[in-house]
């Protein structure tokens, strides 16, 4: 039998019952990130691998004709370690090697590459600071900007391992800082695999972009965006920081580095569509340094050196090293690294990269 029940008594009813939804709610929002990373960790990896190969990309007569045509290095990417105290999940040069040329043999490597036509050196890793607590890099730094006299040089790092001291011993000889920052949420930080205990990777930036003013460093982030961090909005912190440059690179996945059974790590539960990448894309277009990087403008526009001074080639969804240009020279060991020139300029891999032509009001 229905019985009627006062208006009164059942607005008190679900007033209780919503209370404790509400705080139910706000609990869960704040593990999504972790409900998402077990969710594409314990299922779907073989499609998603699937997902995040991009077939080899076909040679047509046109890359012939320009693979015979002599390759200037004119900015060139040298990943001397790949050691790193981070475990980016998505990270496409592991820790295979712990190998390191001696000082001696890297500056005449870059010496044989200026005299090649280097205008741009960036270092990176790995995490290039924990070599000889950044000693190792401070002395190629300031060999390439002193010695060599190149109109830019940069490095690209996960920013923890810098200490004030290091800008005050080197910073005069750097053009550009680069800083790897996928997220502004600590707890997706710690998903991708940037957690360091107590350390705010956020925290540390801020930082980092106060020393790179007060010691004349041009500042500029890398985000690579990805399954946990895509529909973030970046645009508030970015423009705050207010970088030269934000370059956002859709996660890539590399045979034998982030995918493969001879991997370190597994990228696929990071891997998203083009769409989604042009998603966030699309969310950030008011952001005016923002310079955007697809899996098709990255994989052959960079003119990349293993810890061997070897150009490695990405044309096939791998890294195939050439012989180092120790042994063979630069023009010999070039040829190898199917290096897209065209897709270099598109992708605006040129630009003003020399601190004293950026006129930054410091």
């Amino acid at each position: 039998m229905w019985m009627l029940v006062p208006v009164s008594f059942t607005l008190k009813l679900l007033s209780a019952f919503l209370q404790p939804l509400g705080s139910l709610w706000s609990s869960l929002r704040a593990l999504l990130p972790r409900l998402r990373a077990a969710f594409w960790l314990a299922g779907g990896k073989k499609s998603q691998q699937q997902r995040g190969r991009r077939k080899p990309r076909e040679t047509s007569r046109e890359d012939e004709e320009d693979r015979d045509l002599p390759i200037t290095p004119t900015s060139v990417n040298y990943h001397f370690t790949r050691q790193c105290n981070y475990k980016c999940g998505f990270c496409f040069h592991t820790a295979k090697t712990s190998f390191v040329l001696p000082l001696a043999e890297a500056k005449r490597g870059l010496l044989l590459l200026k005299e090649a036509g280097m205008e741009k050196i960036n270092f990176s890793g790995g995490e290039p600071f924990i070599h000889d607590r950044g000693e190792y890099l401070g002395q190629l730094v300031k060999f390439c900007k002193r010695e060599l006299q190149l109109p830019s040089v940069s490095v690209v790092s996960n920013g923890s391992l810098i200490r004030e001291r290091w800008f005050q011993n080197y910073g005069e000889y750097l053009d550009i800082l680069a800083i790897s920052c996928d997220s502004f949420d600590e707890q997706v930080n710690v998903l991708i695999g940037r957690g360091q205990g107590n350390k705010n990777h956020v925290e540390n930036l801020q930082k980092l972009r106060t020393w790179c003013k007060n010691y004349r460093v041009a500042f500029k982030i890398n985000s690579v965006i990805n399954r946990f961090n895509m529909d973030e909005d970046m645009k508030e912190q970015i423009k705050a920081l207010n970088p030269i440059r934000w370059k956002v690179f859709q996660c890539l996945i590399i045979e034998g580095e982030n995918s493969g059974e001879d991997a370190l790590r597994e990228a696929g539960p990071f891997v998203i569509s083009d769409e989604e990448f042009e998603a966030f894309l699309d969310r950030h277009k008011d952001v005016p340094c923002l310079v955007p990087e697809s899996n098709q403008k990255m994989r052959d526009s960079y003119l990349i050196l293993d810890e061997y001074m070897r150009f490695v080639n990405c044309r096939n969804g791998r890294k195939d090293p050439s012989t180092s240009i120790l042994d063979v020279g630069v023009e010999e060991a070039i040829k190898f690294s199917g290096f897209d020139e065209k897709m270099f300029l598109k992708r605006g891999g040129k630009y003003v990269w020399s601190k004293a032509d950026l006129k930054l009001d410091w």
